[in-house]
């Protein structure tokens, strides 16, 4: 399932936006804390952002380009401005698209759709950098967001899948916290312990959905190593 956010300051239009796009399956979350926005975004980890512009305290770019220092995940961009430079100004700091308001629901769907499946579905196979990594039949495509076991797969967030290929990389050893906490955040973004816990917690339970359980141990004083329990009968 797809997690789309919202950052929008009109509560009308992103709980609007939010009941719509929700009909089609999708898991949806607005911003509540302006103060702790980037807080939020490494919490929710979405697959797609739709950023309006004019938001309290910065605007829209400027979280555009906090965003982007730590993810590449699609950015459409909602406003009421029309003016060509804006737009100009929306993908010249990373978004990936813009759509001006007022707009038919159904455009600001196929414009979602239409990322989603550039950056995570079909289109995205096309891509011949395209990287596998396998540990014990257990696949994970990086670029595409995928996780792989005996022919079903489960779509994880950006954060999940990095934390994945860090373990995956050095399996069998040990990734030390500092490890993790370093190659999976921008050193300008604070984060503390607990936001490694909740990530891994989250991962072991994209790891339950493909039926594999203890996959990932926990080394007291030291960190975490993936244990290819799927081979040893340890899975649910």
């Amino acid at each position: 399932m797809y997690t789309i956010w919202i950052v929008e300051d009109d509560i009308k239009i992103a709980e609007l936006l939010k009941a719509h796009i929700s009909k089609y399956g999708y898991q949806v979350g607005v911003v509540r804390d302006w103060n702790n926005l980037m807080e939020e975004f490494v919490e929710q980890q979405p697959h797609l952002v739709l950023m309006d512009v004019n938001l309290p305290q910065f605007d829209g770019f400027y979280w555009c380009r906090k965003i982007r220092s730590i993810s590449n995940c699609p950015i459409i961009f909602l406003s009421a401005r029309d003016g060509d430079m804006d737009q100009v100004m929306a993908l010249e700091y990373g978004g990936d698209d813009y759509i001006t308001k007022p707009f038919a629901y159904e455009v600001a769907m196929a414009k979602i759709k239409s990322q989603l499946r550039r950056v995570y579905g079909e289109y995205s196979q096309l891509n011949s950098n395209e990287r596998t990594i396998v540990v014990e039949q257990l696949k994970l495509l990086p670029e595409r967001l995928l996780l792989q076991m005996n022919n079903q797969e489960v779509s994880l967030s950006k954060k999940e899948a990095d934390l994945l290929q860090l373990l995956m990389t050095h399996y069998p050893k040990v990734v030390s916290r500092t490890t993790l906490l370093e190659a999976l955040w921008d050193d300008e973004l604070f984060v503390d312990e607990n936001t490694l816990s909740v990530n891994i917690t989250r991962t072991r339970k994209k790891l339950e959905e493909l039926n594999i359980s203890h996959a990932i141990e926990t080394v007291r004083g030291e960190g975490y190593k993936l244990k290819a329990t799927w081979n040893k009968g340890d899975a649910i």
